[in-house]
Formats: C-alpha cells, structure tokens, sequence
C-alpha cells in the first residue's frame, strides 16, 4: 500500500517538473511598437502654381517612403514611423509676408498640432519657407524640423543682370503681365540668404539646384529670351542664387525650373535624396572646390572675337630658350628638352611662344617629349636661326591639380562680372572625362571695337555627409 502512494506521489512530482511553465505576465503585441514618430511632409509651390505643381514629386516622396520606413523600423522594432502628407494650393503672386501667412494658415488648418514638419518648397515657395520659419512666423520655428528649397530666389535678384539691362524688378512685372500682388518685390529685393543660415545652423537646410550648361546657353530660354544672360539659370533664377551659406547643396543636373513638377526622373532623384537625408543615409552635397576669373577685350577691327579659355589647370614649369648662331653662311638648328620630367598631376596643355623676329629665327616643332605618359611635363622643342641671328622661345607648360582619391567634381558655375552689351560665354565643358579633374574650357564672344568683360568660374566638389533627421524627432508613447 504504501509502494503504490509513493509511486503516484512521485508521478504527480515528474508530472509537475515536465509541464510547461505558466507565464504570469501578458505579452504586449509584437505588432503594436510602443513609440511612434511622426513624419509630416509639406508641399509649397512656387510663383503662380498649384496643387498639380507639386503633385508630382509628392507622388515620388510617398512612394519611395514606405522603404524607408520599413529600413528604419528594422533596425529599430520599438518605432513606429507615420507619414503624412499635405499639399494646398495658395495665392501665388503675394509678397512674402502676405505668403507666409497663407503658408502658416493652411499648416494650421489642414495639420492642426501637428509638429515635426518637413517643408519642401519649390521656387518661391521654398524662399518664404525659410523666412517663415527662421522668422518664426506664428510659431512655426519649433514645429518645423527641416527645410527643403528646389531652384529657389534665396539671393535677392536685383544683384543680377536681366536680358534689358534696366531694373530687374521691371523686367519680372512685365513677365506677368499685371499678376504681380508684392511678389516681384520679395523675390527681387528681399535676401533670404540669413534666413536660410538660421535655418542650416538650428534646424537643417537642404537646397537642390539646377541650371543650364552656360550663361547663353538656349536650353532653357523662354521665348527666345535667356532670363539671366550673364549667369547659369534654370530659365527662371541664376544657379547662384538658389542657395547660400549653410546649406546642404545637392545639384541635380541641367533642369529647366519647372522640373521637380514634370520630369519623373528629376522628382525621382529628389525624393529619394530627401529621403535618404532624412532617414540617415549617406548622401553627396557640393562643396567648394576652387576658383579663378579671367576677361578678354575685342580688337579694333569690325566683326566678333571668338575666346577658348582653359581654367583650373597651374604651371608646372616656364622658361626661356635661347640659341645664337654665330655662323656668317648658314642656318643652324637646335634640339631642347625642357621642362619637368616627373609631376604630382597629369599634365594638360602647353604654350610655345617666339619672341626672337620672326624672318630671322623659328619655331620648327613643339611636341610633349613623351606622348605616352600624361605624368611627363617635358617639352621637345626644335629651333632654327638664320646666320648672326638669335632665336628666343618662352614656354609655359601647365598641369591639372586633381582631386583626392575618392572625391569627385560636381558641377561649376561661370558668369559674366562686368562689362560692356555684345559680350557674352557661349559654351563650357569639363576639360576631360576625368571626374577628379576640375579644369573648365570656356567659350566667349566679344564684338568689336573693344567691347570687353570680365567673368569669374567656380567648381565644386562632392562630399559625403549623413544628417539623420528622423533619430532628432522625439518619440510619442502610444497609449490604448
């Protein structure tokens, strides 16, 4: 009897030891993260659009949204990310602060409490974003966590030069033909260039640019007309003026002003960078890089001077060769190699003048000493001189001063400073597919008589940053 109470005992005990354990504690649900971020994108349109100006783009944001999203939330299970959306139509032609207004109103009404907001603004609508915001206009500096500007008049345009030559702010009332309500005033004498600065240093500031390949290029000319004919523009504003100290600059290519609405690989790109700028992923802004001016002055004679400028290259070596013949019959010839053999860069041009009178004394051939080794600044040069007559050649032989390994060339701009009408660049290129070479080949005109200008270049470079706007916006606890 008692053998059979000792068995069930220790039946109940193993029973009990190989039973799986309760669990006192509900689970939460895997499905439902605690936290939440909010993500609330604001679409601005510019001078005289719509909804539909934007709708493209906006249509590439929340496509393109939903994988970053999901790439966040991977990484960090315990967040939610919610993206909202809002694009309004508002007056187009109003000065800027009747604007911001406007701007602020719709937030208010269709956003209501709603904080964390990126503005995304194109043309006009991304000026008066940093004005609203670095104005803090109806408190919407602690709302805002971002500015986007597209092509937009950050610089005052009254410090450029319009195809009439008179007062910019005409030139803009007479393009719209009476629509202006204070529009051409802010965009004209109004610098938002500090307003973008307060932006860049307490906020974050990104500015995509685009424009034409040369300062009369007719790529984007409205009615035959180029908007801006001594700068880069995008039809609409000078490439210059689209940005300002602290941004972020990304350029996106020789695009009319309009594109963000119209082209889908334009919106594309764009979204995407916005995206990746806000969800922590690297992108590629433009930097300076390197700098120079150069001016050219027409001749005398009547008709039009053609200039082909090569800039951004330095002198590796210069000097002077001089041979005398001392023979009273004959001719004598000699063989130089000058110049230096080994060079921090590739070579890139040379320049072979005779300054010895030419009847007498001859430049008979100037050829690189090694054709097949770009590093090798050795010039050959061949010399002839007539009997008791001296021959003298400068030459100059210049070298490209590349990028660091890993860093490539952006974009450049060129413009005309000063000068007389009739003057203008028609046309520049990259001096060669390499992307660490920064050298320019500029084409200008001047008619004659003496007609001049002065113009400046500027060539940036990329570098590579990570902002991560969404780890700065504070988490929500989520309450049932």
């Amino acid at each position: 009897m008692l053998s059979r109470i000792f068995r069930f005992i220790s039946f109940l005990v193993v029973a009990g030891l190989l039973a799986p354990p309760v669990t006192p504690v509900v689970q939460a649900q895997a499905d439902k993260p605690p936290y939440v971020k909010e993500l609330n994108f604001v679409f601005l349109h510019g001078m005289g659009g719509t909804t539909c100006s934007l709708q493209l783009l906006s249509d590439w944001v929340k496509k393109k949204a939903s994988t970053y999203v999901y790439l966040y939330q991977h990484e960090h299970p315990d967040v939610k990310i919610v993206v909202n959306m809002l694009i309004r139509c508002y007056p187009g032609y109003t000065d800027i602060d009747t604007w911001a207004d406007n701007i602020t109103k719709s937030i208010d009404t269709h956003f209501a409490g709603r904080d964390n907001l990126i503005l995304i603004g194109h043309s006009m609508g991304g000026k008066t974003a940093l004005y609203t915001v670095a104005k803090n206009i109806d408190n919407m500096a602690d709302r805002v966590s971002a500015v986007i500007t597209i092509n937009s008049p950050v610089k005052a345009l009254k410090n450029y030069y319009p195809p009439v030559g008179g007062p910019p702010i005409d030139y803009c009332r007479t393009g719209l033909l009476g629509s202006d309500e204070g529009v051409c005033g802010s965009v004209i004498n109004y610098d938002s260039s500090k307003d973008g600065k307060w932006v860049a240093e307490n906020k974050h500031w990104l500015a995509f640019i685009a424009a034409e390949n040369a300062p009369l290029s007719t790529q984007f000319d409205r009615a035959g007309v180029d908007a801006w004919p001594r700068d880069m523009d995008d039809g609409i504003v000078p490439i210059s003026a689209q940005y300002a100290e602290g941004a972020d600059v990304i350029y996106y290519g020789e695009y009319p002003h309009g594109a963000p609405g119209t082209s889908e690989e334009a919106a594309e790109f764009i979204a995407d960078q916005t995206l990746r700028y806000l969800f922590g992923f690297p992108v590629e802004r433009c930097v300076f890089s390197t700098s120079g001016n150069f001016e050219h002055e027409a001749d005398w004679l009547l008709g039009k001077d053609v200039f082909i400028d090569e800039v951004g290259d330095i002198i590796a070596s210069t000097g002077l060769v001089i041979h005398k013949n001392d023979s009273f019959t004959e001719w004598k010839e000699w063989g130089d190699v000058v110049g230096t053999r080994d060079s921090s860069s590739p070579r890139s041009r040379s320049v072979v003048q005779q300054v010895s009178f030419p009847f007498f004394t001859q430049v008979k051939q100037a050829f690189w000493f090694n054709s097949y080794d770009v590093q090798d600044c050795r010039l050959f040069l061949q010399t002839r001189a007539a009997p008791r007559s001296t021959v003298q050649v400068q030459y100059t032989v210049y070298r490209r001063p590349l990028l660091p390994q890993g860093s490539t060339r952006a974009y450049f701009e060129v413009s005309i400073t000063d000068g007389t009408p009739l003057t203008t660049i028609t046309n520049v290129v990259w001096s060669n597919k390499d992307p660490r070479d920064t050298g320019l080949r500029i084409q200008s005109e001047a008619h004659s008589p003496f007609r001049w200008f002065k113009a400046k270049w500027r060539v940036f470079k990329k570098e590579t940053i990570v902002r991560n706007i969404v780890n700065e916006i504070p988490n929500v606890v989520v309450i049932d």
